[in-house]
Parts: C-alpha cells; structure tokens; sequence
C-alpha cells in the first residue's frame, strides 16, 4: 500500500486542497498577461471552454458517461457554476483591470471568513471564537488595503474583489447544502462548460457581435490557453475536496493561492507589494488562518453520495 492510501480520507482532502490553492496561486499573473490582449468577457470564455473541453475528453477517455447527472441534479450545477465559476472568474478578471494583481488575489480569497459566517447561518456550523476573530482581522486587512486608494479607481477594483469573494462564500455553501450528487469529474466538466455556455451570452451582450476574430497576442494567447487547463484541473480538485471536509475547513487551499499569486506575480510582473500591502495581506491570511484552524466538532469527512474515489 502507498503512503498515499495510507493517508485517512480527511487529509488526502486537504492535501488535494493546497494543491488546488498552488495551481490557483500560479494562474493570477497569467490572467493579467492575458488581459494585455483579451477583455475580461472574451479571456473567460477562452479559458471555460478549453477546460471544458479537457475535462470531458477526460471523462470520455476514462469510460465514464457525460450523462450522468438528472432532474434537479442540473439546477444544482447550473447554480454552482454561476456561483463559483462565472461569477467569481468575470468579477476577479475585471478586478485586474484597476488593482494590482496582488491586491485582487489577497481579497478574493478572503472568502473563508464569509463562508464562516455562512455556514453559522445556513448549516449550523458553530461560530466560535476563531470565525469572529477572522472577521475582526479580515475587516482590518480590507481597510488597510482600501485606505491609499480610496480616491482612486483601484477602489473600483477591489470592491470587485470583495464581491467575487462573497460569490465564491455562497458556492461553497450552496455546495455543502446540497451535496450534489454523482462523479465529481463529470460534475466539473459540467460546470466549467456551463460555464462556457453562460459567458457565450454574457460575451454578446457586453460585447456585440464581433465584425472579425481577430487572434490574440502570442503572450495574451499562452496565458488564456495556460488558465483554462490549469483552473479546470484546480476546479475538479476543488468540487473533490470541498465535499468532504467542513465548509470552514475546506477553504484551507485560499492560503496557498493568494500567497502564491502574489510571489508569482511580484516576479512575473514586478509588481512588488508595499508596506501598506503587506500588512494588509498578513491581516486577511491571519483572518484566513482563524477560521480554518479553529476546533471544529465536525471534522469528519463526507462524501457526497455516489462521489468516485
């Protein structure tokens, strides 16, 4: 038996879990080299469609059916892939547009403390003292964060953030809530190609129909292509994970994204933190660290019914 197999289901989980954070972490300087040639709309859609068409020539090489899910199965995923994919993937990408990399990645992922307070409300998930000293730091980071550029159109941007972060707190809740069941691999490729279909006529309306398909810069193009691989196979480990650990606990991957996103992007796009950022990242990763690693009567872990190994 591997090392591996001798792990307990519990912390294969949250091993997968800081795998996911890392391919996350790497994919946000990415997302701004691809915005040097693709609007947010049009990056997305590249990125969802390539991930989907990956997962489900994974699937289909696999043996698996791409028709597994049924009846209210495809409300679910509809409404995970707004949630968690849509919403958090355009808001976070516009976001880049006015604040810097860092600074997006640090408050998107500060949605361990709102799906905290979720969880308290929605699925009776204790709020101990842990969750509500995360949120005393998490405000404070947010407000070191907010104060240099309120009069600036970063604010625009990291509002942005704020709000994918929330999106992101409902999905994970929602997740929880229904436990949708089936193969977590074809739930995934549905999800991201759900996603795909959604941003199809998000593209549209924002953008119009588009006289020509013009072909984006060399650099725009290996960073959209890179993102859509990438996010789907963090995606896929996030929906096999997320099912069997505590809502809290299964944000435990939002510390290595955020940090690896702003190494990453500090030597990638030199942008380097200030001092101001940097006590505003530690207060929101203390948030963070708060409420992961508070005492949870309810550590054990939970499949969602009919999940694959």
């Amino acid at each position: 038996m591997s090392a591996w197999h001798r792990l307990d289901d519990a912390t294969r989980a949250k091993l997968l879990l800081v795998l996911c954070g890392l391919f996350w972490g790497s994919n946000w300087p990415a997302i701004k080299l691809g915005l040097t040639g693709l609007s947010p709309w049009s990056f997305r859609l590249i990125s969802f469609t390539v991930g989907a068409a990956l997962l489900m020539t994974v699937v289909k090489l696999t043996g698996r059916s791409l028709m597994q899910p049924r009846g209210m199965t495809w409300v679910h995923l509809f409404a995970s892939s707004v949630l968690n994919v849509v919403a958090f993937g355009v808001l976070s990408a516009i976001a880049m547009l006015t604040a810097s990399t860092g600074r997006v990645a640090v408050v998107s992922y500060s949605f361990p403390v709102w799906a905290c307070l979720l969880a308290w409300l929605l699925l009776g998930e204790k709020l101990r003292g842990g969750a509500l000293l995360g949120l005393a730091l998490c405000l404070g980071g947010l407000a070191v964060l907010v104060y240099p550029v309120i009069d600036s159109i970063a604010l625009v941007g990291l509002g942005l953030s704020l709000v994918s972060a929330m999106t992101w707190a409902v999905g994970t809740v929602y997740l929880k809530l229904v436990k949708i069941p089936g193969d977590v691999l074809v739930n995934t490729a549905w999800q991201i190609a759900i996603a795909a279909v959604v941003l199809v006529g998000c593209t549209l309306v924002v953008q119009g129909v588009p006289d020509t398909i013009a072909v984006p810069p060399p650099i725009a193009l290996a960073a959209v292509l890179y993102n859509g691989v990438i996010s789907a196979l963090a995606y896929l480990l996030w929906y096999e994970v997320v099912g069997r650990l505590p809502a809290t606990t299964a944000s435990l991957g939002s510390l290595a994204s955020p940090a690896v996103g702003v190494v990453t992007s500090a030597l990638i796009l030199s942008e380097i933190p200030t001092l101001m950022d940097v006590i505003g990242f530690g207060l929101i990763f203390a948030a963070a660290m708060s409420v992961i690693l508070q005492p949870s009567a309810r550590e054990a872990a939970v499949r969602p019914p009919g999940g694959k190994q």
